[in-house]
C-alpha cells in the first residue's frame, strides 16, 4: 500500500480505493499528466514570445545548449520523431530562427543551427521560459518541485 501520510484525506481515500481494486480516473497518472500538460501549455501560449510553440521552443533551447547538429540527432535530443522534427525545423527555417547548412563531414547531411535572429530570440526568451516554469510549478514548494522533477525523470 502507498504511503498516504503526506496527501489530503480525500486523495488518500481515492488512492486506497484504487489500490483495493477500484478505479478512480482522477488518480490515474496519464489523466493527471495530461491535465498538468494542458495547464502548462495554456501558460506557455499566454507568456511565450512571438507565438513560438512548446516544440519549437524545445528545439531552439536544445540548439542553444548543444550547438549545430543533424536534424536526426536534434530530434532525438528533443524526443521528437523524424516527421515531427522535420515539421518543426521547416517552420523555424521559414521564420528565420534557424539555418541549415551542408555538414562539412558529409555533404548529403544538413547541420541545423540557430541563426543570428534565433540566438537573439533565445536570449530574450530564456527568462520568459523560466517564468513559465515558475508559474507552472507555482503551487509547489521547493522540496515538492525537486521531488516532482526527480520522479518525472525516473518514469520518462
Amino acid at each position: 500500500m502507498s504511503n498516504t501520510a503526506d496527501i489530503p484525506v480525500e486523495a488518500a481515500a481515492k488512492v486506497a480505493s484504487a489500490e483495493a481494486g477500484g478505479y478512480a480516473l482522477d488518480r490515474q497518472i496519464g489523466f493527471l499528466l495530461r491535465q498538468a500538460q494542458q495547464r502548462h501549455t495554456a501558460i506557455f501560449a499566454r507568456m511565450m514570445l512571438e507565438d513560438v510553440t512548446p516544440t519549437q521552443w524545445a528545439t531552439l533551447a536544445k540548439l542553444h545548449e548543444i550547438g549545430g547538429c543533424s536534424q536526426n540527432l536534434l530530434g532525438r535530443h528533443v524526443a521528437m520523431d523524424a516527421a515531427t522534427i522535420k515539421g518543426v525545423v521547416d517552420r523555424l527555417l521559414a521564420r528565420g530562427l534557424i539555418v541549415a547548412s551542408a555538414d562539412p563531414a558529409d555533404n548529403r547531411r544538413l547541420t541545423i543551427d540557430l541563426s543570428e535572429r534565433g540566438r537573439d530570440f533565445v536570449q530574450r526568451a530564456m527568462p520568459v521560459a523560466a517564468a513559465i516554469t515558475e508559474e507552472t510549478v507555482g503551487p509547489l514548494d521547493a522540496r515538492e518541485r525537486a521531488t516532482l522533477l526527480a520522479l518525472l525523470d525516473r518514469i520518462r
